[in-house]
């Protein structure tokens, strides 16, 4: 059973950085996969960041584009997201979720979820 674990939240100032972790674990030895981040601000609907599969190839919703990058350390089965130039209008509670091949988007369903991390912007 796949588990997903973030850390790396916190409080940062308006145009600081910050790189969340997700410590993934219980991924059937070469299975595809695809993994994403998403986020969810207090009474705003969940919404996709970024996409990468077990070939490093990753995808962007279009609004998250430019100061979020998404990468992994496949030999520490850990996701990142590094992201700059925050804005306080970044903070929500992040998230990590799994599936498993195909189309690997922010747009597909996804199964598995972590129990998110927040991240606090202030101006």
């Amino acid at each position: 059973q796949v588990q997903l674990v973030e850390s790396g939240g916190g409080s940062v100032q308006a145009g600081g950085s910050l790189r969340l972790s997700c410590s993934a674990s219980g991924f059937p030895a070469g299975r595809l996969y695809c993994m994403g981040w998403f986020r969810q601000a207090p009474g705003q609907e969940r919404e996709g960041i970024a996409s990468i599969d077990r070939y490093d190839r990753s995808k962007y919703a279009d609004s998250m584009k430019g100061r979020f990058t998404i990468s992994q350390d496949a030999a520490k089965n850990t996701l990142y997201l590094q992201m700059s130039s925050l804005k306080p209008e970044d903070s929500a509670v992040y998230y990590c979720a799994a599936r498993g091949g195909g189309v690997c988007d922010t747009n597909q369903y996804y199964p598995t979820w972590g129990q998110g991390t927040q991240v606090t912007v202030s101006s």
